[in-house]
């Protein structure tokens, strides 16, 4: 009996080390699962972000009124289930719509006020243009104001100290006597702040003139009087369809040099001059200007989306617009502004 435990036992070793010899392994069901977990989390597919859904309200500054009213439509081809509801009425009102917490975003086409932001006002800029002076094409020294221009000197003593109050004045020529019709905006205005500052005031309150409510009325003031002089925005006083001024109006040169003349970069009849003046920065600054987007606090959920897309993907439909892109450096700070 002992001898044949023996040798059983022998068997059983031999066969075990035949086992080995052969490269068998013993499963191991335990630590096999504990493997496949692992691998699972490490490679799992991210999961597909959420369509974006919701209503954007918007309202403010007439500069930016038909850059925003492009950029909503874009984004709404890529985001069916995004609507927006964007309205005009000036810089003043998108601030206090903004404040009262009546709209998602204010177009600010001014600097933030420290007393804003203290209120909780939250902005980046998204883009640059311009204020303009315009005059009638009826003026009757139109052929001398575009031969000479007009320096910031002049439209200081027009606007600002009301020194001068006739066009014979403004050429250079006593014998005009026709007195200059001179129009203002009356609502808060970011055009009306930018174009005080150029002149050498220091506020929108600072401009003499009359008050005119809104940008398309103070267009069509100007258009209809000879005699008148006031300011646009880039993009309300050219025809974006054909590039040239509005029919009715011209932009007297600002003898930015003063040497006296009208220098052909100093010359904007089509949207292109003025918009590579701007982009270049050979137009004064004031009157070029940023224009800001305004939310009380910092944005969040689909607001932020929405800034975020205008600042990388929706800077491709400005130039197109007649608005200059903010450069790589300015592009990178607004972003790092909502972060």
């Amino acid at each position: 009996m002992k001898k044949q435990t023996l040798t059983l036992l022998s068997i059983l070793i031999a066969v075990s080390m035949l086992l080995a010899a052969c490269g068998a392994t013993t499963p191991a069901p335990v630590q096999a699962p504990a493997a496949t977990a692992e691998a699972a989390e490490t490679e799992a597919p991210v999961a597909t972000e959420e369509p974006l859904s919701g209503t954007i309200s918007i309202s403010g500054a007439f500069a930016l009124y038909p850059m925003m009213t492009v950029w909503a439509d874009e984004f709404s081809k890529h985001h069916p289930d995004v609507q927006f509801d964007v309205q005009g009425g000036g810089a003043g009102k998108g601030m206090t719509d903004t404040i009262a917490g009546a709209v998602d975003i204010g177009m600010i086409s001014r600097s933030i006020k420290d007393e804003e932001t203290a209120q909780g006002i939250f902005w980046v800029s998204v883009t640059k243009d311009a204020v303009f002076p315009i005059i009638s094409s009826e003026n009757p020294v139109a052929e001398q104001i575009l031969a000479k221009g007009i320096s910031q000197e002049v439209f200081n003593k027009i606007y600002i100290t009301g020194e001068i109050t006739t066009w014979g004045e403004v050429i250079g020529d006593p014998s005009i006597t026709d007195e200059i019709n001179v129009f203002t905006r009356s609502d808060a205005s970011g055009a009306a702040e930018q174009w005080s500052k150029f002149a050498g005031g220091a506020a929108q309150e600072d401009l003499k003139g009359i008050g005119v409510n809104g940008e398309p009325a103070i267009l069509d003031t100007v258009i209809k009087d000879p005699l008148s002089i006031g300011y646009g925005n880039l993009n309300s006083i050219f025809d974006l369809s054909s590039g040239s001024t509005v029919p009715g109006i011209i932009i007297p040169p600002i003898d930015i040099d003063k040497n006296g003349k009208a220098d052909a970069v100093e010359i904007y009849t089509v949207k292109e001059d003025a918009f590579g003046a701007v982009a270049k920065g050979t137009y004064p600054s004031p009157p070029a200007r940023f224009e800001n987007l305004a939310t009380l606090g910092k944005p969040e959920g689909l607001t932020l989306a929405f800034i975020e897309w205008i600042l990388t993907d929706g800077q491709q439909y400005l130039e197109s617009a007649g608005f200059a892109p903010l450069t790589p450096e300015q592009q990178a700070e607004s972003l790092a502004k909502l972060k």
